[in-house]
């Protein structure tokens, strides 16, 4: 098949919701939906501040197969509240996780995806919010021991905050052009720093540094890969059978290339950050 006739085939992964993105990924007729919208399940905190609530708490949990193989895949609705995370949301991602490193203990070999569209805790439930991503955090650790965890950051919203620690804790990431990937936000660095620092609306230099392509040429992320759901399964698929990067435990390495700035460093540029990332700078 030509470039082209693909291109008039694919269909965008970007555009599906939370529940659609699990689908697409799982092997066709496998999707298992587990605390799913009829369960009401959603976080109590909202209605007292006068937010509306979703019965899912913007969390989809499902589990299914991939290419034959047993996976649960957590995904972040991004258009509810930014994918942000709350005490319910939080806890059915962790216990999701919790349920794939008992399966691996019995047997049955279950990888875990995330697909992760969020700006981190939820402001009104901050403590909760918090409790539950180190929860998250913690499972992820413990189940890529036995299992790859796949980390996909497909776009609009992107991932930050504590769920992009989450996020560097996966055995591997893929991410899409679309994609933003980071510790803070632009509207949150600019409000410590200061315009002049991180404008957040100026959207071309904010995706020359956090953006997919960036932070796969920069070596932060394992796969880069286009906005095309089988594209993205494709790639998904070829992860699983990838040996680690282990981006986690070389945190020395990371801090070394850090530290080598010093304390008067001006602000990089994007072929600066790659150089850095990449063992070259100076």
């Amino acid at each position: 098949m030509t470039d082209n006739a693909r291109l008039l085939q694919s269909r965008s992964f970007v555009e599906l919701g939370a529940r659609q993105r699990a689908r697409a990924l799982l092997d066709a007729g496998s999707f298992r939906e587990l605390l799913g919208p009829f369960e009401r399940l959603m976080s109590p905190w909202l209605p007292r501040q006068g937010i509306v609530p979703q019965a899912d708490d913007g969390v989809v949990i499902a589990k299914g197969l991939l290419a034959g193989r047993p996976a649960v895949v957590a995904a972040i609705e991004g258009a509810f509240q930014g994918g942000s995370m709350g005490e319910v949301g939080g806890a059915k991602i962790a216990g999701a996780l919790e349920l794939a490193i008992e399966d691996n203990r019995n047997g049955i070999p279950t990888c875990a995806v995330l697909l992760l569209e969020t700006g981190g805790v939820r402001l009104q439930e901050a403590n909760l919010g918090l409790a539950a991503i180190a929860e998250i955090q913690a499972a992820i650790v413990e189940l890529r021991g036995y299992q790859p965890v796949i980390g996909l950051v497909a776009g609009a919203v992107g991932c930050f905050g504590g769920m992009s620690i989450a996020a560097g804790l996966c055995s591997h990431l893929l991410v899409t052009r679309e994609a933003r990937l980071g510790l803070n936000g632009p509207q949150v660095i600019e409000q410590e720093a200061g315009i002049v620092e991180y404008d957040a609306k100026d959207r071309p230099f904010i995706w020359s540094l956090t953006g997919g392509e960036q932070r796969y040429a920069s070596g932060l992320v394992d796969a880069y890969v286009a906005d095309d759901v089988e594209r993205i399964r494709e790639q998904l698929l070829q992860l699983l059978d990838t040996p680690s990067a282990d981006r986690a435990g070389r945190h020395a390495w990371f801090l070394q290339r850090l530290a080598s700035l010093g304390g008067n460093c001006p602000q990089l540029d994007a072929a600066a950050v790659r150089a850095l990332y990449q063992g070259e700078a100076q």
